[in-house]
């Protein structure tokens, strides 16, 4: 079987051995149920703990601020649908002097009309679909535009905030097309307005600085699956004194906030791969940017009618993502992947979707533009070796696909 060069770690990424390690004595040794009295079961709570503790450090929290889930999904459910949920339950919001929340109770008395949510056209479909699905039940919701960059203006931001503006949910980086948002600035507008802040940081965690406190966010979503962690196990960040009302019932576990037996090895593996990224991520972006803007440097000469989509340089340092005029991402996907070459059209969520990218969309660019784009992303074991194959495969396969063409 030939070599495979995988180039989709926006989608996934493998296990790190290192994490792996740090899982194994709790599905072998110490698996008891962490809600049990007994030795097995009391080393399995303090394993627990202890990756609260040590991923609260690295993010800057407190442990109490740590909620697990199964994913990025459901901590962007849990964030958008929590304060949602609680609407007409709780009072105020409180800032100190310096304009920083200090409590966040839901502002049920300023809300004269209905409750109002502020997002962009290019979130990830955790977050649009819970966003459409409020709309549905009597919520309005502001989608902005993100311009041809990709990037969010944070005066845009604050001239959609009103006064029952409730939340405003931006992701850190865009997990299509890596583009780097200025979080820390419309924090501080979003403040402003006493509304609640959440940013979707999955992609960002291997690559960016997670400090909640820089950041400015009431509300953080992580996920292990993008930094060679384990899948299925994520968590969100809540600021103490974020009312959130539940989305699952059921027993004692997570303050009541995450119901269900804990998955104590994912969690464990969660708390090592964070530790690892974010200690190496300075060292790996500059090692990566070096390659993505080789790759996009190659790509845009080489295969005529080929653009880069999205801010060159605000990006994430492993993200490239183009679009190839004249040919279809899926065939071109498919052409790569019989040559050992693995990359996608865009979001894996979206990916069984024959529908144009709703981020190439969000940059008004013409539908050809989505059709037409690709995302390589890169990760820990990719080199120039890799790029320069990608490079000698891919232009024959754009040659081939549009001379049969009917939109060339």
């Amino acid at each position: 079987m030939k070599k495979r060069i995988y180039l989709d770690h926006a989608a996934t990424t493998y296990l790190d051995p290192r994490v792996k390690k740090a899982m194994e004595v709790f599905w072998l040794k110490e698996f008891g149920n962490p809600s049990s009295l007994y030795l097995e079961a009391r080393k399995a709570k303090k394993a627990i703990e202890d990756s609260r503790k040590k991923i609260a450090e690295l993010i800057n929290a407190k442990p109490e601020e740590i909620i697990f889930t199964a994913g990025g999904t459901e901590s962007d459910n849990l964030a958008i649908f929590g304060v949602a949920n609680g609407v007409g339950k709780f009072a105020s919001l409180k800032t100190d002097t310096k304009g920083n929340l200090t409590e966040a109770k839901l502002p049920s008395a300023k809300i004269s009309g209905s409750p109002h949510i502020i997002t962009t056209k290019f979130e990830h479909h955790a977050v649009l679909n819970s966003c459409k699905e409020l709309e549905k039940r009597g919520f309005k919701v502001t989608y902005l535009d993100v311009g041809k960059e990709g990037i969010v203006k944070p005066k845009d931001v604050k001239k959609a905030l009103r006064p029952e503006t409730i939340l405003v949910s931006i992701m850190f980086a865009n997990n299509e097309i890596g583009t780097i948002q200025p979080i820390a600035e419309i924090s501080k507008i979003v403040h402003e307005k006493n509304a609640l802040f959440h940013t979707d940081a999955c992609q960002a965690a291997g690559y960016l600085d997670l400090d909640v406190k820089k950041l400015g966010v009431d509300l953080m979503t992580v996920n292990g699956s993008k930094i060679y962690g384990p899948k299925g196990i994520g968590f969100l960040y809540a600021k103490k004194g974020v009312k959130l009302q539940p989305i699952l019932f059921g027993g004692e576990q997570e303050r009541k906030m995450r119901p269900g037996t804990e998955n104590v090895p994912a969690i464990a593996g969660l708390a090592r791969a964070l530790e690892i990224s974010q200690k190496n991520r300075e060292k790996e972006s500059r090692r990566v940017t070096v390659l993505r803007d080789y790759f996009i440097k190659r790509l845009v000469t080489e295969i005529p009618k080929t653009f880069l989509n999205g801010e060159p340089v605000q990006r994430l340092a492993n993200n490239i993502n183009v679009s190839i005029l004249g040919v279809e991402g899926e065939s071109v996907v498919l052409y790569l992947d019989e040559a050992g070459i693995s990359c996608s059209t865009g979001s894996a969520c979206t990916s069984a979707s024959l529908e144009p990218s709703h981020v190439i969309m969000a940059l008004a660019k013409p539908h050809e533009y989505g059709h037409g784009s690709l995302r390589f992303t890169l990760g820990r074991r990719n080199t120039k070796k890799d790029i320069d194959y990608v490079l000698k495969v891919l232009p024959p396969i754009i040659k081939k696909l549009r001379s049969i063409s009917a939109v060339t």
